[in-house]
């Protein structure tokens, strides 16, 4: 549901990857684990993965900050005091002696950098929102509801302005923690890339009313890539859009694992719901309420909860519980299958057969003769098979059973620009040529236009040539 805080959809059909099911990771399968040792615990069934992507709360309840907000006058000032006293005030309240991996939230070795996150009153934010009221609801799901609207540019330039923003309102009683609530906050607020969601503010405020726990970010007009892969009632990606949004979903992924100073961040969590489009359809990933820092200090991974969505999720991972960058680099080849044939990684509404869509595809990857039966027939042919072939062959390397053979997001990054870049070329040189008489030219370049489209071409071609009114000399 990650994509809902941004989504200008009211309500979708649940997602048949968050359901739980029994799944056979036999033919990705990894036979020992790449990633060292197994865990001495028993290893975790897919079953056991929760119906939504939200990571199970710990024991310890939710701590008391220390003071409420009275003031519902607008704040804009260094969230790092506010937010230090709601972390200090939860580490004191927690059961656990301990703290482990899990219990950690995101980031420890750059705690205490200072982000400039706008500091929100419940009170302010109510007003924001009209009252929370079903007119400004864009989206609700475990974690809470969202909902639209607008506040005071804080920027010296544009002081007099609006921006419109969505607010997650954080359902004390459902899916999403606290825990998960501190990691976006965390995070968002101190890294920036233009493939990632904005994080505008926050409020945390404990008071008679209980404990108010709320997000503030940029809105994203679009919604989710979900929606447009998915959905009947959204328009239809071209060929060159779903590869140029891959490739800004692969540069967001790509930042956390190698281009934050002295981290790597593991996403956790990377589906269609959680990369969101902007009015350019510019991709930025949201929702890092399950990222965590990479291993450190010399190791091989990370030990934590195993948590994410079926379909997505790695299967060392659910495995072992041991999880690495190449975790991500697993779903983002899931989304790649996904994104060429327009079916989501599980779905139950097809037959037995079909469902499960890492095992549909198999027996049609070998070689490009049997490739378009698998392509997302609403590309009505304007693809190049050469182009889909490469796809595959990035998306199937991701998908390699062995952790450590699978690429690096910043080597995905290289492939999909080199993809898009011979899409261009291909386009360049495809693009029907017009003589003078009006008819078609045909050159090389364009065998790897797709046969429909070639048709196509040609029919048109005729229809003009034989319907074309022709002038009459007098």
């Amino acid at each position: 549901m990650g994509c809902l805080p941004f989504s200008s959809s009211r309500s979708e059909r649940p997602a048949e990857g968050d359901s739980k099911f029994k799944f056979s990771w036999s033919i990705f399968r990894n036979p020992a684990s790449a990633q060292g040792k197994r865990s001495s615990k028993s290893a975790p069934a897919i079953s056991s993965l929760p119906q939504s992507n939200a990571e199970p709360r710990s024991s310890s309840h939710l701590a008391s900050s220390s003071a409420a907000h009275n003031s519902i006058e607008a704040s804009s000032v260094s969230s790092s005091t506010n937010l230090q006293q709601v972390e200090e005030e939860e580490t004191r309240r927690r059961d656990a002696p301990c703290i482990s991996s899990d219990a950690t939230p995101l980031m420890q070795s750059i705690s205490e950098r200072t982000s400039e996150l706008q500091v929100f009153t419940f009170g302010e934010l109510r007003g924001v929102c009209q009252g929370f009221s079903r007119s400004n609801l864009v989206g609700e799901g475990g974690f809470g509801c969202v909902y639209r609207g607008f506040i005071k540019n804080t920027s010296s330039k544009e002081a007099q302005s609006s921006k419109e923003v969505a607010v997650k309102l954080l359902n004390r009683n459902g899916q999403q923690g606290h825990k998960e609530w501190l990691a976006e906050v965390r995070f968002l607020g101190l890294v920036e890339h233009p493939n990632l969601v904005k994080l505008v503010g926050y409020c945390a405020e404990d008071d008679e009313r209980g404990i108010q726990r709320l997000l503030v970010y940029e809105f994203i007009a679009r919604g989710s890539l979900e929606g447009y892969l998915f959905s009947k009632s959204q328009s239809v990606l071209s060929w060159r859009q779903r590869i140029q949004i891959m490739l800004g979903a692969a540069r967001g992924l790509a930042y956390l694992h190698q281009e934050i100073e002295g981290i790597q961040v593991i996403f956790r969590d990377f589906k269609t719901s959680n990369v969101l489009l902007d009015e350019d359809f510019t991709p930025k990933l949201s929702d890092f309420g399950l990222a965590r820092q990479g291993p450190e200090m010399g190791a091989t991974h990370v030990s934590t909860s195993v948590v994410g969505t079926i379909g997505y999720a790695a299967p060392e991972y659910v495995q072992t519980g041991h999880l690495t960058s190449k975790s991500d680099v697993w779903s983002f080849g899931v989304v790649l299958f996904e994104m060429l044939t327009g079916r989501r990684s599980v779905d139950r509404n097809r037959p037995k057969s079909e469902q499960h869509l890492l095992e549909w595809v198999r027996p049609y990857l070998h070689g490009s003769k049997k490739l378009h039966l698998i392509m997302d027939p609403r590309f009505e042919g304007d693809y190049s098979l050469v182009q889909a072939q490469k796809i595959v062959e990035l998306a199937l390397h991701c998908c390699h059973r062995a952790p450590r053979a699978r690429p690096t997001m910043s080597s995905v990054v290289k492939k999909l620009k080199w993809i898009l870049e011979d899409v261009s070329s291909s386009n360049a040189h495809a693009d029907v040529a017009t003589d003078k008489e009006g008819s078609v030219q045909m050159d090389g370049h364009n065998k790897e236009v797709a046969p429909v489209k070639r048709r196509k071409l040609v029919i048109e071609d005729v229809k003009r040539r034989i319907w074309a009114p022709k002038a009459i000399s007098l």
